[in-house]
């Protein structure tokens, strides 16, 4: 089938990863069936994607994680890329907030994709490398991170973690359950994982607020304004526009099936402050200079993208044009809604 005899379901569509996965589907000539909570964000979509908006339709699920909350969602869908999990840094109850919501969506988009038979062919699930990386082993210099790691944080231990430890096990124990669920049920679809780091990149229409940015456009905001370099935090990074093209290829490549995909490169805030001020120089007197080049030589680990590249077809953006195309939208917006800056 062509692109344009097929629609794509992609849950959480509205999200800033999500819209550049809908675009791309778009660009490519799928039709797109966009799944959100509530129809408040159904016209910003309509006008983001203003080129496409005739391959572009929406069903409304206000509660992902009722049973049968996808059967609807998925009828008459060639591919599904699951993209709605719980995002939650400070959560009031682990399992409640997180855990369990992340679980459930997760395993009732599959079980209705099960249930409707052979029209679906192929799910893609948005992991993380937060399913690979291990936190509890630290910057773990000399150690390189690639598709055979996981997480080993058990649920027992999730519940009781720290929010920011709990998000990263949601992610693992959510993708832990989507391939259990592959092996047991043997569905007629085939199962890929995208197990991206931080994702940067530029935001798919103009910024809406400086208040309420998505964690990773907020990491870069607060570089921009900060008096020292941060310590690195999570030491992978992935081009958004990437990430969108992991997704599509992994849907139509049939040697992608059943395999999960790491997709991102090193990253530290050291060099992403040397890019932005060899890209921006105005941006000098905002951005901490700190050593320059001594990011790279940092006693930390690396992550493994290759398998990406070489399966997916994956060509890697470089930190310095994601950090120049991510602060040219901040730039922008503080312009447009009259940001002071000091």
């Amino acid at each position: 089938m062509s692109p344009s005899d097929q629609t794509i379901l992609v849950t959480g569509a509205n999200g800033f990863v999500a819209s550049h996965v809908v675009r791309t589907l778009l660009a490519a000539g799928y039709n797109v069936r966009a799944a959100v909570r509530s129809t408040s964000s159904t016209e910003r979509m309509k006008e983001i994607h203003a080129p496409y908006v005739s391959q572009l339709s929406f069903i409304i699920v206000p509660d992902m994680t009722a049973p049968g909350a996808f059967d609807e969602a998925v009828k008459r869908v060639s591919g599904i890329m699951h993209m709605a999990s719980p995002f939650v840094l400070a959560p009031e109850n682990n399992e409640v907030d997180l855990l369990q919501p992340a679980i459930q969506i997760t395993l009732g988009v599959l079980a209705s994709a099960a249930a409707a038979g052979s029209t679906v062919r192929h799910v893609v699930l948005t992991s993380s490398f937060a399913s690979i990386l291990d936190m509890g082993q630290g910057y773990r210099p000399g150690y390189t991170y690639n598709e055979a790691d996981w997480n080993p944080m058990t649920y027992a231990e999730a519940a009781v973690a720290d929010g920011p430890m709990a998000y990263c096990a949601s992610k693992k124990l959510a993708e832990e359950a989507a391939w259990n669920f592959v092996k047991e049920k043997k569905p007629a679809f085939e199962l890929s994982t995208i197990c991206p780091p931080w994702i940067f990149g530029p935001t798919l229409g103009s910024l809406a607020s400086l208040e309420h940015l998505n964690e990773s456009t907020e990491a870069i905001y607060k570089l921009i304004n900060a008096k020292s370099i941060p310590p690195i935090d999570f030491a992978g990074f992935a081009d958004v526009r990437d990430v969108a093209a992991a997704h599509l290829r992994a849907y139509e490549k049939p040697e992608a099936a059943g395999k999960r995909f790491l997709v991102g490169n090193h990253f530290d805030y050291q060099t992403a402050a040397d890019a932005i001020r060899a890209k921006l120089p105005e941006l000098k007197d905002r951005v901490p200079e700190g050593t320059p080049g001594a990011g790279l030589k940092g006693d930390v680990y690396q992550v493994d993208g290759s398998e990406a590249a070489k399966v997916l077809g994956v060509e890697y953006t470089k930190l310095e044009d994601t950090m120049k195309d991510t602060v040219e939208g901040l730039l922008e917006a503080e312009k447009r809604l009259g940001v002071e800056v000091h």
